[in-house]
């Protein structure tokens, strides 16, 4: 237990492990060698398997079950002992959404079940229900009985939201708690129509969060103020979505959040983590730790629990997420593998880590370019497509940002009044569902002679995901809804041959008079760009500008009929417009975003970072310049601007894990200075040198020769 005049674990504790134990791991865990290891990849932290699916400890409560090999055993304990002589500390990990047949049978009804009555199952174990008394009384007992029989520091659970949205329990604690609140019966399936089940929705949320606080009640009452319980959490916001887990709220409840994202997923790039990082510090303050539980066993599409992943793609994971200001946590399923190159991952980066950590640690992000976000429209614009109607427009933007090199920050629509002014400019990219109150920050943040890029149906629906009479921000942009589209989120997908998506957009006739210039800056040389997408059909105010109008679909097969029946339209695809107070607002009909995210068109992820130049008046802190693809988080840390550069351009040939580093470089970086800070020495903290800079002007200058998987420019 930590004593009252110590800094709680949850604040000193910036390196983890964890060793998944597996039922046969009491008749093979080595203690000497998992002892020796934790020493050298230098952690503060474990997490120890302790209860829930499966007991590894001699539990009181007769229906947990013990591991197959554990007999009468406390492997936990003897863990916790030897974690607690090496100065460590200790979370308790559980897995408490499922249990095997005979505790199905002893206690039927708190167990989800569907409209029929038969009990969720996933493979031979039971769903319990997270607002029966498996959840709310039997659970809690186990945590007072974990905590009596070894003092964790506190408990962390793998598995704890229960059923997805997809499977609506009709069990009687369901039934009778869900008539209570609001006065409905449970809806009879998913339908977004539906009050009952947007009510469910919703309703949903708060049981978990009552679950978080009710475990948290436990713990603290049975452990200390610092013995805190945290379930596991993912990275990315539809999944969270999708299990009803509202980030904002759990981070509102949390000291620290365990996050659970392991790997990176097919068509989501290293990228992702660091923006993960971002997002959830946003939420959480720049001073609260985020371990992350990265596989060193070969995680991906396919998943082999027992295999190594590959060095270089479990590394680029775990750098990204340094960059995002994520803290590392090496993860093992088993504690015996055959396949033993998985055990060199993590010394190198954890010590690496450890070197750097005051580097790493208490900074504050420099980012002019914020861009918005919304659970709730995740869930009532998103509604059964969420990946594409809501994550793909935000993934778009933020690649495209990435691409340009031009450094940005994730905020909460409910955080934009405290966090919007270090922003010249605000993306909305299709956040379709916005509370009035949500709508209004936006408002008073452009109002107040801020840049704003907004795009696609933001602010077309309320919370609920019901329709307005027009845009929100119509008044601002000076665009106006008619209810009618073009094109198709799907367009060109199924098919090279489908002329649907065959679409463009084209540009003036000359360039002297493309405005405003800068948003078009890099197609001086075309009319045409290509586009292939959906647009909303809008009418514009009189001062509106349009530099991009739609070209109609028309045949791409066969060749001879690939011709332009309609060469023009007056559709607008992309405005601008420049506000009284002088600041600029950009409004996206065509859908560049989503396309960008799903196809990476170099002249979509131009004209997207155009646009944000633009509306910032070229406000960016940041300048790269020499060939690669550069993930750039900037930071300033006391007396010291600290870069971290993130070298992406990574096994581009061939999706899968990632085999080997391409390094890139030379760049020339030129970075703003805060106010009275002046750089006396540049050091490279990957490399290990230090290199010449010049200041000037408020900006400093200086050349990195090279970047194999990441770099950390120090200057201080």
């Amino acid at each position: 237990m930590t004593g009252a005049s110590e800094v709680p674990w949850y604040r000193r504790a910036f390196r983890w492990g964890q060793t998944n134990l597996t039922e046969k791991d009491p008749a093979r865990y080595d203690a000497a060698w998992w002892r020796s290891y934790w020493q050298r990849t230098r952690v503060q932290g474990v997490i120890i398997n302790a209860g829930g699916i499966v007991a590894y400890y001699p539990s009181r409560f007769p229906l947990q079950h013990r591991a197959e090999f554990l007999g009468d055993r406390d492997l936990y304990g003897e863990i916790v002992t030897a974690a607690r002589e090496e100065g460590l500390a200790v979370l308790a990990r559980m897995d408490s959404n499922r249990a095997d047949e005979d505790f199905y049978r002893a206690h039927p009804d708190w167990f989800a079940v569907d409209a029929a009555g038969q009990p969720y199952r996933a493979g031979p174990l039971y769903v319990a229900c997270v607002n029966g008394p498996y959840y709310r009384e039997y659970l809690p007992s186990v945590l007072e009985e974990i905590i009596e029989r070894s003092a964790p520091d506190g408990i962390t659970d793998n598995s704890w939201s229960g059923l997805d949205r997809d499977h609506i329990c009709y069990c009687g604690s369901c039934q009778a708690g869900f008539r209570a609140d609001t006065g409905l019966e449970l809806p009879v399936k998913p339908d977004w129509d539906d009050n009952a089940y947007r009510r469910w929705i919703v309703w949903s949320y708060q049981q978990r969060i009552a679950v978080w606080e009710l475990n948290n009640e436990v713990t603290t009452r049975a452990g200390g103020p610092d013995c805190r319980w945290i379930g596991m959490n993912g990275g990315e916001i539809a999944s969270q979505a999708y299990r009803f887990r509202d980030y904002r709220a759990i981070c509102e409840r949390t000291p620290i959040l365990m996050l659970d994202s392991q790997y990176r997923h097919e068509g989501r790039g290293f990228q992702a983590n660091g923006d993960s990082g971002k997002l959830l510090h946003g939420l959480l303050g720049w001073d609260t730790l985020i371990p992350e539980s990265t596989a060193m066993y070969d995680a991906g599409t396919p998943t082999f629990r027992l295999g190594s992943k590959p060095a270089p793609e479990a590394r680029m994971w775990a750098v990204e997420g340094f960059a995002g200001g994520i803290q590392p946590w090496w993860h093992h399923i088993g504690s015996y593998h055959e396949d033993r190159r998985q055990y060199s991952t993590p010394e190198p980066l954890f010590r690496w880590h450890e070197a750097q950590e005051d580097h790493l640690l208490g900074r504050r992000p420099i980012a002019t370019v914020g861009v918005l976000w919304s659970q709730r429209s995740v869930d009532f614009h998103g509604k059964e497509d969420p990946e594409n109607r809501s994550i793909a427009p935000y993934k778009g933007f933020t690649d495209a940002l990435i691409r340009a090199r031009i450094p940005y920050l994730p905020v909460h629509v409910d955080d934009l009044e405290e966090q919007g002014a270090q922003f010249s400019v605000l993306v909305v990219p299709d956040v379709g569902a916005l509370s009035d109150e949500q709508v209004a920050r936006v408002r008073t943040f452009a109002e107040s002679g801020k840049g704003l890029v907004v795009s696609g149906e933001s602010g077309k629906y309320d919370e609920w995901g019901d329709p307005r009479a027009d845009f929100a921000f119509a008044d601002l942009l000076g665009v106006h809804a008619t209810g009618k589209t073009e094109g198709s989120l799907n367009a060109a997908v199924a098919s090279w041959e489908a002329y649907s998506g065959h679409t463009y957009l084209r540009a003036a006739a000359e360039v002297a008079s493309r405005e405003p210039a800068e948003v078009l800056r890099g197609f001086e040389d075309t009319e045409l760009l290509p586009f292939g997408g959906r647009l909303e059909v809008v009418r514009t105010d009189e001062d509106v500008q349009v530099p991009l109008t739609l070209v109609p679909a028309f045949p791409i097969y066969p060749p001879e009929k690939s011709w332009m029946a309609v060469e023009a339209s007056d559709v607008p695809a992309v405005t601008t417009r420049t506000l009284p107070a002088g600041n600029r607002v950009a409004y996206l009909a065509a859908d560049l975003d989503r396309r960008y995210a799903r196809h990476h068109h170099p002249d979509h992820g131009r004209l997207l970072a155009n646009l944000v130049r633009w509306a910032a008046a070229d406000d960016v802190p940041l300048t790269v310049e020499g060939a690669g693809v550069l993930d750039c988080h900037l930071y300033h840390k006391g007396d010291s601007l600290v870069l971290h550069l993130v070298n992406l351009d990574q096994g581009g040939a061939w999706q899968g894990r990632l085999e080997e580093f391409t390094p890139v470089g030379p760049f020339v970086v030129k970075v703003r200075l805060p106010e009275g800070l002046q750089p006396e020495v540049a050091r490279l903290l990957v490399a290990g040198e230090e290199v010449g800079f010049s200041a000037s002007e408020g900006w400093a200058s200086l050349r990195i020769p090279r970047v194999v998987d990441h770099e950390v420019v120090l200057l201080g």
